[in-house]
């Protein structure tokens, strides 16, 4: 994943020059780049799409007022390049949408370099849940079951599990929905690791939504439940071996929860959050894995994607997992820049979220409000937490400068240096 993973000119660079490209093929990241592409390219695979524009091409705002009606309100503008929500508008009248496909071309242009869109129709309730796939270079497909990534803001994830609540025991459709995201792959030929996106739909009817074309943020939750190292895997791909598992082989074991620590106050509608971090505490244990790359004194600067790390939480089931999760998150501290911890904290709380009951719009219905009385609460227990291991630290420095007499250099270091001068 990064800046490049989704670039078929730098893939193909790489073939060019004989370098290998961990990752797809470049007509592949073509095909399933760019959204209005891949939705044509699947549908003609028999692959059920979500209604909205069809074809290719860029379409002018007046082509696409007159064809929003015929899909119908509330709708969805989306840059055809692109992610993360970046650019996505939602329209519910046609009066509003005149400003919103303005904005939405200028963020797209700004984000991606490219300011085509399309519509899609908005399918309400629905649930985000997409497979995982891989594909090695002798024809071979399976998928790694599903993910659930419904619990977003602004289009964007901010919790992942797996396997997901909405599809529980029911092993038909999950076999189906898996069916279908190898079907899709198929039909661009795709190689390595790739992820197929579905909305899901309160009658259990899923429509293809995307294909992302390399490694997702949210792949550990699928690596503790089948105990596939993806990325692993990924390598072998893209050095010509075939895949070491069939599709017979994927079972899942336990439950696995992700929550994404972004750089962003959650009380203030998650707006990011910039400066210097002067304290970072990580929680640890059994089941529990951090995938991070900041530390205490790492800069947050406001160019890059909020995310400061992962947190991956995996145990026998979904109750023993949130419960694992409440724990890490409560020792976690992240000083100087404020985070959605809390945010998570509230979510593990709500008895819909705990009884596997919400959507992509369970944020944005207002069904959990987050008080900054809980971070104002754990002030006093950051700040006695930080003097212990400050007090921690000199105690450790003073018994060290007594043990070696006030040097600075070990003990097995001054025995070497006096055996030398005596040669």
């Amino acid at each position: 994943y990064g800046f490049l993973a989704e670039r078929a000119d730098f893939s193909q660079a790489c073939q060019d020059q004989g370098i290998s490209f961990i990752g797809p093929k470049p007509s592949s990241i073509s095909a399933m780049g760019d959204k209005q592409v891949a939705r044509e390219t699947v549908s003609k695979a028999g692959v059920p799409v979500v209604p909205g524009t069809e074809g290719q091409g860029d379409l002018t705002d007046k082509a696409l007022l007159k064809i929003a009606p015929e899909i119908g309100f509330p709708l969805l503008i989306k840059p055809s390049a692109g992610g993360g929500g970046k650019g996505m508008r939602e329209v519910a009248n046609i009066k509003e949408m005149p400003g919103l496909l303005t904005a939405s071309r200028r963020e797209a242009e700004s984000s991606f370099g490219d300011g085509n869109i399309y519509l899609e129709k908005l399918i309400q309730g629905a649930r985000h849940i997409e497979i995982q796939i891989l594909a090695d270079q002798h024809g071979n497909v399976i998928h790694l079951g599903e993910r659930e990534c419904s619990i977003q803001r602004r289009h964007q994830k901010l919790l992942e599990e797996a396997p997901s609540p909405f599809i529980g025991d029911d092993q038909a459709l999950r076999d189906k929905m898996g069916e279908v995201a190898v079907q899709a792959a198929r039909a661009v030929d795709y190689i390595n690791a790739g992820t197929i996106e579905f909305l899901v739909n309160a009658n259990k009817e899923y429509y293809f939504l995307e294909m992302n074309t390399r490694l997702q943020v949210e792949h550990p939750v699928t690596e503790a439940v089948t105990g596939i190292d993806i990325v692993k895997e990924q390598i072998r791909i893209a050095a010509g071996l075939s895949l070491q598992h069939k599709q017979e082989d994927i079972i899942f074991k336990g439950w696995a929860m992700e929550c994404r620590i972004n750089a962003e106050d959650p009380f203030r509608d998650f707006m990011p959050s910039t400066g210097l971090i002067t304290q970072s505490i990580l929680p640890a244990g059994p089941g529990i894995r951090i995938d991070t790359g900041v530390y205490s004194g790492f800069e947050i600067s406001p160019y890059y994607d909020a995310l400061i790390s992962k947190l991956i939480v995996h145990e026998e089931t979904r109750e023993e997992t949130i419960t694992r999760m409440k724990r890490a998150l409560d020792e976690y501290r992240v000083l100087g820049i404020r985070t959605n911890i809390p945010f998570h904290q509230a979510l593990l709380e709500n008895t819909n979220f705990l009884a596997g009951e919400f959507n992509t719009q369970f944020i944005q219905d207002g069904n959990l409000p987050v008080s900054d009385t809980s971070m104002d609460q754990s002030l006093p227990e950051i700040a006695a937490l930080t003097a212990v291991l400050a007090t921690h630290k000199r105690t450790q420095r003073s018994a060290v400068s007594m043990q070696r007499g006030r040097r600075d250099t070990s003990n097995w270091k001054w025995i070497s240096r006096w055996e030398r001068t005596k040669e």
